[in-house]
């Protein structure tokens, strides 16, 4: 009876042992492993790039996961967007992004700037229609914002005028946005148009074109300045 207590003894001491012996080899291989991991091939749908407190900064993702887009750190609805990479910054706005996507109508991709607490204002852009409708444009557009309309209310206005689906509201209530001065106004291109035309398109504080500088599809040289109703003036 005494020999089989010192055998069990003996083997509860090698168990405690053994088992103190795994958890320092456990702990001491993470220890001197690398924080660095290298990959030569992976497949993923989804990658968020975050801060250490789990702050999102960025998505690379595909179409099907890609990331509604985010407003004082509130995910916006869900929507479709294309594949690509958003970005976001300390407040929790939505940045930018680069997208692209092609289908039967056309193909394009676009990197964006956004504005503080709104939506782009400065795009490198290409767009191409197929069928009839081909066409192709690219180049860099700027627009100007107010700073008065933030990305917030943005939405809900938006969202208001789906709901009340009436055509003539729309255009009354965006009349009264443009007289408010609330209107996001494009001010400027750089590149090709869908007509063939190369060259700069400066728009006034309404958005109207007033003075072009191209070179047309027929190599003809252009330099136009134009009124408010869009008339040749010199």
């Amino acid at each position: 009876m005494e020999k089989l207590i010192r055998e069990v003894r003996i083997l509860k001491i090698y168990a405690v042992s053994l088992t103190v012996i795994c958890i320092l080899f456990f702990f001491l291989g993470f220890k001197n492993q690398k924080n660095n991991q290298r990959f030569e091939e992976i497949d993923v749908e989804r990658i968020n790039i975050i801060e250490k407190d789990g702050t999102l900064k960025m998505t690379i993702s595909n179409k099907s996961r890609q990331h509604p887009g985010m407003f004082n750190k509130k995910d916006l609805k869900p929507r479709e967007r294309e594949a690509g990479m958003i970005f976001f910054n300390e407040l929790g706005d939505e940045c930018g992004g680069l997208v692209y996507g092609a289908d039967k109508d056309g193909s394009g991709m676009v990197y964006s700037v956004d504005q503080r607490n709104t939506d782009q204002i400065m795009q490198l852009q290409y767009m191409e229609g197929t069928g009839d409708k081909k066409n192709r444009t690219y180049g860099l557009k700027l627009w100007d914002r107010p700073d008065n309309f933030p990305m917030e209310e943005i939405m809900k206005f938006e969202d208001s005028l789906k709901k009340l689906n009436d055509p003539a509201a729309s255009k009354k209530a965006y009349a009264k946005l443009g007289k408010e001065g609330k209107l996001t106004r494009e001010r400027f291109f750089a590149g090709k148009t869908g007509d063939g035309d190369v060259g700069l398109f400066l728009k006034d504080s309404n958005g109207r074109v007033r003075l072009k500088i191209y070179v047309d599809k027929n190599n003809q040289t252009h330099i136009d300045q134009l009124d408010e109703n869009g008339k040749i003036i010199q």
